[in-house]
């Protein structure tokens, strides 16, 4: 069977929209163990969709010269793993952690509208779909990595000084 080809910008997508519905389920939920349960799962996707990002879509977008977008969009990659930072070390029954799970949530959404108005549209117009197949792929790849190592999330505590680099 033939490896099925993947869009990365539409997998950047598909993955923007399923963690806004986690993260909407993680603040509608009352009990503290399934919040802390959904949270942990959350934590886990971004950390392993912030990586793939940074270690492969953002270096094929800055060759098709896009810096200003990815320079801002690693920023707030940084601003989103400080939060998770934070986050990883309270209990949902912490008064701290409501206030900066509600801007994770927030900031997430606001860098997935960013990132879906300017950079991907620049992507689809810089890189064929060959191309976008083949960072799809290796996106997926490096996440199912990252995800079989376990706990991906245990990471971002040691990225939260400065941005990562724009390679």
């Amino acid at each position: 069977m033939a490896e099925q080809e993947t869009d990365a910008v539409a997998l950047l997508v598909t993955q923007h929209r399923e963690m806004e519905e986690l993260l909407r389920l993680v603040a509608t939920t009352t009990d503290d163990a399934e919040k802390k349960s959904r949270f942990v799962e959350a934590a886990d996707l971004l950390t392993v969709h912030i990586k793939s990002e940074e270690e492969i879509f953002y270096p094929a977008a800055h060759q098709a010269r896009t810096e200003d977008d990815l320079l801002e969009s690693l920023e707030e990659h940084l601003s989103l793993k400080r939060l998770l930072a934070d986050l990883l070390e309270l209990e949902p029954s912490e008064k701290a952690f409501e206030a900066k799970f509600k801007v994770l949530k927030e900031q997430a959404e606001h860098h997935h509208k960013e990132e879906e108005e300017h950079l991907f549209p620049a992507v689809l117009t810089l890189l064929d779909a060959a191309q976008r197949a083949t960072l799809g792929n290796e996106m997926l790849a490096r996440q199912a990595g990252l995800t079989r190592l376990g706990q991906p999330r245990n990471a971002v505590s040691g990225e939260t000084e400065t941005a990562a680099p724009l390679k």
